[in-house]
């Protein structure tokens, strides 16, 4: 709900300090496009066989050092054909480079191997770091959205809310769908920590997801990897695909052959405001009420008594009812309303005209700030390189009392012991402090009540005054007019948002260790270790005077509370690979690697709450507490998994390459004996366009793969644990749960073969990646329903089969390349039709969520995987789904059918589509993206309520009669359903 205007400063200052050998001397020069004559910003200058003399110049010129006269410059530049110069005795060198394919262009895959792009036998498509922090978010994932073809960015407009990021569709019943997140070889966690209770739509918070500490700024690429065959290497958390993440070094900007220093800073400031657009639009001509129930008056609507004991009676607006379908609006007519009960209020024991409130809900919301500061200085020299970072970003929600503030810290650099040896290392810290996140779900939230559950006579800056010169809860909506400040359904909104506020924290540090020996000219060794771990903390208010609401561990109806959660995670791995790379003869070169992979994590977690209550108003202590404590939910999880894998790489001719992976793991959550499990992948390449002598195609390739992928169970499946109850005097209490885990486990495995098409035309002015894949996710891992006879409700099994079938298409181009002009243009377009083929014996349907409104989401054999079920119309026979034959009841309304496992619709979209426009006129620059998803249904809640309620504009028209619809039927009101 944000419409950001974003105002961008940038400032880059290079300071070279200039480190000259006696003999060295500088080659300066340009560098230009041969068809535009343009220069070409950021091109990359280096001597050939070594990075230290890196230059990234931003006009296209660049000055380098070399040591003698048989030195040979290497230029290059996306899009455009590499070039070498011989140096000689030349100071200067300018260089004209002609567009078209690069084949040596290369692109990080699976465990950080660098490979050429043209070799893969699977589709990646790869996003430069500017295009995901340029525009200053607090989650950068977000700006993935639309740039990556079968990439699914499911956002929400909470501050530092989370992002599902799903890739080729759902693969998992009821487990994690999301994509894997690796950087710089090293996966990263990205849990989200929100309380399972928020997944069924009820209260709660969504506390964001874990990539999100990542800094932009740091991001050089990011390559997404999208089938089996792309992930094989990485084992059962890339089942879903992989999103890889490289990060810049020191040989990058500001690093030259100067062996010098550079400093690069940029601050950003971001304005959002509410989008009115996405807010309803109430309607004006009805005030507070559930309708003329009130007989006896003119205003049926209203009730009729004796309010302030002076002898007469006034009308008075029927508080606890929080909805708008009451009496239509007369500015003639002088009202109490909820600003007449509370005795700080201007307008105590005084009639206010009956009209609809001046300042609606949507001027609750602030202008919401973000800034961002960053800064990275780094080097590089034959010995080594560095690169340290920091960033600063402070934001202001929407919402009153809503900030969110993060710091990151990051240092990567590497050293050359010997000529054969190198070590390097990285660290990133990253430490967020939020306070006033939204609450989502139901009945805590705000949106719940502006949306759903309002009366349009309340003016929101009235609410806002009192609360801020009373400082309690005086609500528009009292249990009774004797007790302005005791709701009955909902809090004065800023009483929300300052006195039953939360906050949270996360420290988080992740870094790596990496030894790289070269034995040989064809022989490498390389061991990695690296530690991801963080902790975070929770807290949850409910100052006392608040509505009751289901509060704690007990999940009690309370006025008042106070909850900590914390939790620690830390993952440590060990990589150690050995590489062989090498020409057999003229015609073949073989790329070997085997390794292994040690993982091994350790989660920790306690939630306290208050029992019953704060004793003390505004103290938000655990020992603050009405009655005594409950015992605190702790979990404490210990896993592993230990791996063995190896892939080969045989290339014919620099055309035809094969490709072969087979990884091996042992999971510490599957059953003893039956914890290990096996699976391959092979995919081949073939370069046609080597065979073809056709000018106008710059480039083909035809692609094939199959691939396995296994995917171990969550952890604790497999034995029966018993749970440790609240003693009996000094007697301890145990139970057993009532879901039965199962011995026999077995892990899911993930099938595909795919099949793609890649050209590019007109030297690279045109061209397209065309993929079509399909995955079957086998042996699924769920629970399913039991006899209670058993003595358990529900019990783990392997059953059950998706599929996933669909195709991808990205379209690059250059429409228009004149002298000063260029314009670019991308498109993704992704189409996924899922399946659920197949559940276990006698199972047709698994529920996977249970709303209100009586509708579910599922799992339904032969339909796509999350299908939304519900009660449907009654139909003629014959005439199903034809809304002119629905049948109407005696009653007027529509028949609706008694059960609710009607098919309604299913979260699956037709397809989703990115167009990325990119403008470029001498040194200015314009991009814009559209993003497109068609099809896929939802259920709205606010609709159900919302036009229940009478809170939208469509509730109030004429009808066929012209008269307003919400007349009595004596008064000419009331519609006519057709059917």
């Amino acid at each position: 709900m944000k419409l950001k205007l974003h105002v961008a400063l940038t400032m880059t200052l290079l300071l070279f300090t200039q480190m000259l050998f006696a003999q060295s001397r500088t080659v300066t020069g340009t560098v230009t496009a041969s068809d535009t004559k343009e220069s070409l910003p950021g091109v990359s200058v280096v001597l050939e066989g070594t990075t230290k003399g890196t230059v990234t110049d931003l006009d296209g010129k660049y000055a380098i050092e070399v040591d003698d006269n048989l030195a040979v410059l290497v230029f290059s530049y996306i899009g455009m054909n590499t070039q070498r110069k011989e140096v000689g005795t030349q100071s200067s060198i300018n260089v004209e480079l002609q567009s078209g394919v690069d084949l040596d262009e290369f692109v990080v895959t699976a465990l950080g191997i660098s490979r050429e792009k043209k070799s893969l036998g699977y589709a990646t498509q790869e996003v430069a770091g500017d295009e995901v922090s340029t525009v200053k978010r607090d989650n950068f994932i977000n700006n993935l959205s639309g740039k990556a073809a079968g990439v699914q960015i499911k956002t929400n407009t909470n501050m530092g809310g989370s992002t599902n990021v799903l890739i080729r569709g759902n693969t998992s019943l009821t487990g994690n769908n999301q994509a894997l997140f690796v950087i710089d070889g090293v996966p990263i966690d990205n849990s989200n920590t929100t309380q399972n209770r928020v997944a069924q739509g009820r209260s709660g918070y969504d506390y964001g997801s874990g990539i999100s500490d990542i800094n932009p700024e740091d991001i050089k690429s990011m390559n997404v990897l999208k089938g089996a065959a792309a992930t094989a290497l990485y084992g059962a958390r890339a089942a879903n695909g992989a999103i890889i993440i490289t990060t810049k070094k020191g040989s990058e900007k500001g690093a030259t052959g100067r062996k010098g220093l550079g400093v690069n800073f940029s601050t950003t400031a971001q304005v959002g405001v509410a989008d009115k657009t996405t807010f309803p639009a109430y309607q004006d001509g009805y005030g507070a009420g559930y309708g003329p129930f009130y007989s006896g008056t003119d205003y049926p609507g209203l009730e009729y008594y004796d309010f302030n004991g002076d002898g007469q009676n006034e009308y008075v607006v029927p508080f606890t009812e929080d909805a708008s379908m009451g009496q239509a609006f007369d500015p003639s007519l002088n009202v109490i309303q909820w600003n007449a009960l509370d005795p700080a209020s201007p307008q105590y024991n005084q009639a206010t005209p009956w009209v609809a409130a001046e300042n609606d809900a949507i001027e609750f919301f602030r202008p919401a700030w973000t800034f961002t500061n960053s800064i990275s200085v780094n080097g590089a020299s034959d010995k080594g390189s560095f690169r340290l970072s920091y960033q600063n970003l402070d934001q202001k929600g929407l919402m009153p009392n809503s900030s969110l503030k993060r710091n990151n810290v990051g240092f990567n650099g590497s050293l050359n012991v010997t000529d054969d040896v190198t070590v390097s290392a990285s660290a990133n810290y990253a430490a967020t402090n939020t306070i006033g996140r939204n609450s989502v779900g139901y009945s805590n939230n705000l949106m719940s009540m502006f949306r759903q559950w309002w009366q349009v006579n309340v003016d929101i800056t009235e609410q806002e005054d009192i609360f801020n010169s009373t400082d309690r809860n005086v609500t528009w909506n009292p249990a009774s007019p004797s007790t302005p400040t005791t709701p009955i359904y909902w809090d004065n909104p800023y009483w929300q948002r300052y006195k039953n506020y939360q906050s949270d924290s996360r420290d988080r540090f992740f870094g790596n260790f990496i030894l790289d020996y070269k034995i040989t000219d064809y022989l490498t060794f390389m061991v990695r270790a690296s530690i991801d771990t963080y902790s975070q903390i929770q807290e949850e208010r409910k100052e006392q005077g608040s509505v009751a609401g289901r509060f704690g561990i007990s999940r009690l109806e309370v006025t008042s509370g106070y909850s900590k959660y914390t939790r620690s995670f830390r993952e440590s791995m060990l990589y150690s690979t050995l590489t062989f790379n090498n020409d057999l003869n003229e015609n073949l070169n073989l790329n070997v690697l085997v390794g292994t992979e040690v993982r091994r994590d350790h989660i920790q977690t306690q939630f306290s709450s208050t029992n019953g209550g704060l004793i003390v108003p505004g103290v938000f202590a655990l020992s603050n507490t009405v009655n005594p404590s409950l015992a605190p939910e702790e979990t404490d999880q210990r896993f592993g998994v230990t791996g063995i894998f190896a892939s080969a790489t045989l290339g014919y001719k620099r055309f035809l390459y094969i490709d072969a992976t087979v990884r091996n793991d042992w999971s510490s959550t599957l059953p003893d004996g039956n914890n290990s499990y096996l699976y391959p992948s092979v995919a081949a390449a073939w370069i046609f366009s080597e065979q073809l002598d056709v000018d106008a195609i710059s480039f083909g390739k035809l692609r094939l793969n199959y691939a396995e992928v296994g995917k171990d169970a969550p952890p604790y499946n497999v034995y029966d644990t018993y749970t440790i109850n609240t003693s009996f005097g000094s007697s301890a209490l145990t139970s057993l749960p009532n879901t039965k885990n199962n011995l026999e486990l077995k892990p899911e495995r993930t099938k595909s073969i795919e099949a793609g098409l890649e050209m590019y035309f007109l030297q690279r002015r045109i061209g397209f990646d065309f993929a079509w894949y399909q995955t079957n996710s086998e042996d699924q891992i769920f629970n399913a329903q039991f006899s209670r006879a058993t003595g358990f409700s529900s019990g783990v099994i392997n059953s059950g089969d998706i599929q996933n079938q669909g195709f991808e298409i990205v379209l690059t181009g250059a429409p228009v390349v004149k002298d000063k002009f260029r314009w670019d243009i991308d498109v993704n377009f992704a189409k996924n039709n899922s399946e659920v083929t197949a559940l276990a014996d006698g199972i047709e349907n698994l529920q996977l969520g249970s709303f209100q409104g009586g509708v579910s989401v599922n799992a339904t054999v032969g339909q796509p995987y999350g299908t939304i079920q519900g009660s449907t119309y009654n139909y003629l026979e014959g005439h199903e789904g034809d809304d002119a034959y629905r049948i109407v009841g005696a009653d007027g309304y529509y028949e609706r059918s008694s059960t609710f496992d009607n098919i309604l619709g299913d979260i699956t979209p037709d397809f989703n589509m990115g167009i990325n426009n990119r403008f470029k006129y001498g040194n200015w620059r314009f991009s814009f993206l559209i993003d497109w998803q068609q099809g896929g249904q939802l259920f709205s809640l606010d609709q159900w309520y919302g036009m229940g309620t009478g809170l939208y504009e469509e509730t109030v028209f004429t009808n066929d009669l012209g008269n307003p619809v919400r007349n009595s039927i004596a008064d000419g009101g009331g519609l006519v359903l057709e059917g």
